[in-house]
């Protein structure tokens, strides 16, 4: 293995931990990083080195079969960067440009100043990456991207929940990833402390992991009337339901480096054309505690619904045919009490809102109308 410059947020201490690189050498550099709000998180989210007289940190390393690894995960190649000669090193952790680099790749996007870079969720994603399976190939490792750093994101959130008064708690074993496609099948060997006291025996369980996801119920306190979505699942699909037509709230998957509210606002305009003026959190929840590792971010979003604005939305490339249907509050409530939603998340949010409509409406002005 060679030696190997690293800049930018590949050299921030918290992805060295995570790759396995200790030690190094500190260097300073003369250029300027522009970008990299997403490095390490997203596909292409790495900074570019432009001219400029600003020293620019850097730390020289060995070179790693895991850095190598991951930087053909990430898509990172050892580049050369003038004014940065280094005899026999190149740089990684960067893309070279001109000054005009930030109107470049994923810059365009229009969010590169949104906040500072995450370096704990890069870590998270940098150390799954590691401990991927030596067979698995960086080609598939990069195309589950995404997932990853969804389900690393989702990790970071979990941890961050309160802990226990009582002093339950568990110890962690060992964890396998035995199948990794869109979706993953982790294997934990778990041993939680018994009620009565002392430890149980280790105990085998598989976990499906997805990522936490985020639901909202649009709700015209006005009108008193809502919007709930209908489109085909495969799930029911899979268990012979004649009707996998299922009516549900607007929900998706909150991708890494965003929130649930934000991803709320976004996949209510993509699945119903709807904009929210306001989010009230409503029961967060583990749908299904025993098998997955899915946490729900529920919400009630005050909207404007008026007549003929339910349509036909989703996005055709990936797959998506979702109607939007409006009905009456006691509509919603009358279809969860007699079994015609079956959506978990929906029969919560339909309950949750009869019971709340009325403090709702006293405590946001903006369900007040």
């Amino acid at each position: 293995m060679e030696d190997i410059v690293l800049v930018g947020p590949l050299a921030h201490p918290a992805l060295r931990t995570a790759l396995g690189i200790a030690g190094g050498q500190d260097l300073t550099l003369t250029g300027r990083l522009v970008g990299g709000r997403w490095a390490g998180i997203r596909a292409g989210g790495w900074p570019r080195v432009v001219d400029g007289e600003e020293p620019l940190a850097a730390v020289r390393v060995r070179a790693t079969a895991k850095l190598e690894r991951y930087a053909a995960v990430m898509g990172l190649a050892p580049v050369d960067v003038p004014g940065l000669y280094l005899p026999g090193v190149q740089v990684l952790g960067a893309a070279t440009g001109d000054a005009n680099g930030e109107e470049d790749g994923h810059e365009k996007d229009g969010h590169e100043n949104d906040g500072a870079w995450q370096a704990d969720l890069a870590a998270a994603i940098a150390g799954h990456i590691a401990t991927q399976p030596e067979g698995r190939s960086p080609d598939r490792i990069a195309a589950r991207l995404p997932m990853i750093a969804g389900w690393c994101a989702s990790r970071l959130r979990g941890r961050d929940r309160p802990r226990r008064r009582d002093g339950l708690d568990y110890r962690s074993l060992a964890v396998t990833e035995p199948y990794a496609a869109w979706f993953a099948m982790e294997e934990h060997d778990f041993q939680p402390r018994l009620h009565a006291g002392g430890w149980a025996d280790p105990v085998h369980r598989g976990v499906f992991v997805s990522g936490d996801a985020a639901v909202v119920l649009p709700w015209d306190p006005v009108r008193d009337r809502v919007m709930v979505v209908e489109q085909f699942r495969a799930g029911p699909a899979a268990r012979l339901d004649p009707d996998p037509f299922v009516l549900e709230p607007i929900a998706g998957r909150i991708d890494a480096g965003e929130g649930p509210e934000e991803t709320m606002l976004r996949e209510a305009v993509e699945e119903a054309g709807v904009t929210i003026r306001e989010l009230i959190p409503a029961p967060h929840h583990y749908p299904t505690p025993g098998i997955a590792a899915e946490y729900i971010y529920a919400y009630v979003g005050i909207a404007d619904l008026p007549d003929g604005c339910a349509g036909i939305g989703g996005l055709p490339e990936e797959g998506e045919d979702i109607r939007g249907i409006l009905m009456t509050r006691s509509e919603l409530t009358q279809a969860a009490l007699t079994g015609r939603i079956v959506n978990g998340p929906l029969l919560i949010l339909a309950l949750w809102l009869d019971r709340e409509a009325g403090a709702l409406r006293a405590r946001h002005p903006a369900a007040a109308g």
